[in-house]
């Protein structure tokens, strides 16, 4: 499992195919509404939907178009896309926690009868199907057993990759399984990820749904960022570290550096480039970060006696002395997975409120810390 900016979780290479021609204007009807997503497009054709993966992984040089429709027999052309799916899917299977609340929140839950290690699964909800024998397990993201996945038979499979380059998918294409792409995890936008929930809208049948969700997380996430904004103060933020000689931290305009913009926090590293994690000097953090009012996500220390533990100089930061490390990996699931890692992307305006509470408890004094928790001793 790899981490991006110690708030992602991609998982997994897969395989990459020519570009493919697309149809002619004439067939293209309109649009369909994608306020912050930049990933996907979404556009409705007579008699089906058309899904364009624009970005599948960071500087992809190709995009990838589905053809999603009730009656897959009408698509006249059909090595036109890259994969043809009937809608609404009955059931699918999908390779990364960040697409279990998506089928929550669809009511769709249900739907899901296979994954790969199934231990990274925090919710409740899916826990259960998981004791219940409804959803099979698949092995590691780096090993899937295709054996099984054949035998299951999907109507789709979604899975992300890192860069591409990938040959487990061939079997399931040549046994006509469809294999989409999902690349929520791309996104830099806090409501860009979340806009992915359209993308399962789509599949199974529930975009109403999907767009009244989304909508709900958009007003809370925006009333959020305006109380924010009449914040007093704007207290100094660093975030990460020391993974042996490098110390990894996001950058300026990544994921987490937004929400700490919009919760009026002070990121030191605010004005530096990229979208992608900082590896810089331990030298250069201490230099700039040793007075931060506040430390957000140090790794996956549990404790400041670990993190002293691990490297004394830890205990030269303000934050370490003040005791005002917060972190998110110490929430999990019944069977260790980072609750954070699933939910966050989906839930941006829950997220965003944490940050709030933290940089200024003064503003949401009743908020009870839903991903974050205060480092213990």
């Amino acid at each position: 499992m790899k981490r991006a900016l110690l708030f992602i979780l991609p998982i997994l290479l897969w395989g990459c195919k020519d570009p493919k021609p697309t149809p002619g204007p004439s067939s293209i009807q309109q649009s369909i509404s994608l306020d912050y997503a930049e990933g996907f497009e979404l556009i409705q054709h007579d008699g089906f939907v058309e899904m364009v993966i624009t970005r599948p992984w960071p500087e992809a040089e190709e995009s990838f178009r589905y053809a999603l429709t009730p009656d897959p027999e009408t698509i006249a052309d059909k090595s036109s896309f890259d994969a043809v799916v009937k809608t609404p899917v009955k059931d699918l299977v999908v390779t990364s926690t960040t697409h279990i609340p998506s089928l929550e929140m669809l009511d769709s839950a249900d739907k899901l009868i296979g994954f790969p290690n199934l231990d990274y699964i925090s919710s409740e909800e899916t826990r259960q199907r998981i004791q219940q024998g409804k959803i099979a397990e698949l092995g590691k993201n780096e090993a899937l057993n295709t054996e099984l996945l054949l035998e299951l038979q999907p109507d789709v499979m979604v899975t992300f990759a890192v860069n591409g380059g990938n040959k487990a998918i061939v079997p399931l294409e040549q046994a006509g399984i469809p294999v989409l792409y999902n690349a929520d995890w791309t996104e830099t936008h806090p409501l860009g990820k979340a806009e992915w929930i359209k993308f399962f809208g789509v599949l199974l049948g529930k975009e109403r749904t999907a767009d009244s969700v989304f909508s709900t997380i958009v007003e809370r996430y925006e009333q959020a960022a305006a109380l924010a904004s009449t914040a007093s103060s704007q207290p100094t933020v660093i975030s990460g570290a020391m993974y042996k000689d490098v110390w990894y931290l996001p950058a300026g305009e990544s994921w987490a550096a937004k929400f700490l913009e919009d919760a009026r926090g002070d990121y030191l590293w605010r004005d530096s480039p990229g979208s992608g994690s900082l590896s810089l000097s331990l030298e250069s953090v201490l230099e700039k970060g040793q007075n931060a009012d506040i430390w957000i996500g140090p790794g996956q220390f549990d404790s400041q006696a670990k993190m002293a533990e691990a490297h004394g100089v830890y205990q030269e930061f303000k934050a370490f002395e003040d005791r005002t490390i917060y972190t998110f990996t110490a929430k999990r699931g019944a069977t260790g997975g980072v609750i954070y890692y699933e939910l966050a992307p989906n839930r941006p305006d829950l997220v965003l409120e944490d940050m709030i509470h933290i940089l200024h408890p003064e503003l949401l004094p009743e908020h009870q810390l839903y991903f974050f928790s205060p480092l213990k001793e």
